[in-house]
């Protein structure tokens, strides 16, 4: 089963780098993997989707709070979210094949954002099952090259006070590690 989970972790050099290592070393293959910045400059937000049961998921959370540079995580999987991918195509179009691919296009409601003499480029933002099905539509035209950038996702609602009282702890750097009621959201405060 697909895991994912949002993993708040401090700005600094090498924390990507320890965060991937954590999942070699427990031979998990992560699906995916995306990393950018947040409200605050001094933290970054990481998407990480792993095929994991329920148990090792757990073990996977319970091991990235051992990482010093983590400063919250929630497995998001279930819970009402948001999850999006963002792809670019590059697909072989010839003048006369350009007008069924841009129908597809405004189908899928994706967009081109690159016009060449034999080709389009796409830009498509969904889900992953959205991006795949447009991508399977494509492949019969030629598909010259792709860049996806993984998951991206936040869960609906606002933040409960408690989520956002201990993101604030643990970004001020408190440093010590508290688990909440909720079954699948940890704080590192």
């Amino acid at each position: 089963m697909l895991n994912t989970f949002v993993v708040h972790v401090e700005n600094k050099p090498g924390v990507l780098t320890r965060v991937a290592s954590l999942f070699r070393r427990r031979a998990f293959n992560i699906d995916s993997l995306t990393v950018g910045r947040t409200e605050k400059p001094e933290v970054s937000r990481m998407t990480i989707v792993v095929d994991a049961d329920r148990d090792q998921a757990l073990r996977v959370e319970a091991n990235l709070y051992k990482l010093v540079n983590v400063l919250l995580v929630e497995n998001i999987t279930g819970k009402p979210s948001i999850c999006r991918d963002l792809a670019i195509i590059k697909v072989s179009a010839p003048h006369n094949e350009r007008s069924p691919i841009l129908d597809i296009i405004n189908v899928f409601r994706a967009r081109v954002v690159d016009f060449a003499l034999d080709s389009l480029t796409i830009e498509i933002t969904g889900g992953e099952e959205k991006v795949d099905r447009l991508l399977e539509v494509l492949r019969p035209y030629g598909i010259l090259e792709m860049v996806r950038t993984g998951i991206v996702a936040m869960r609906r609602g606002t933040k409960s006070e408690e989520q956002a009282a201990a993101a604030a702890a643990a970004a001020s750097g408190n440093g010590a590690a508290t688990v909440a009621a909720d079954d699948n959201v940890s704080y590192s405060v």
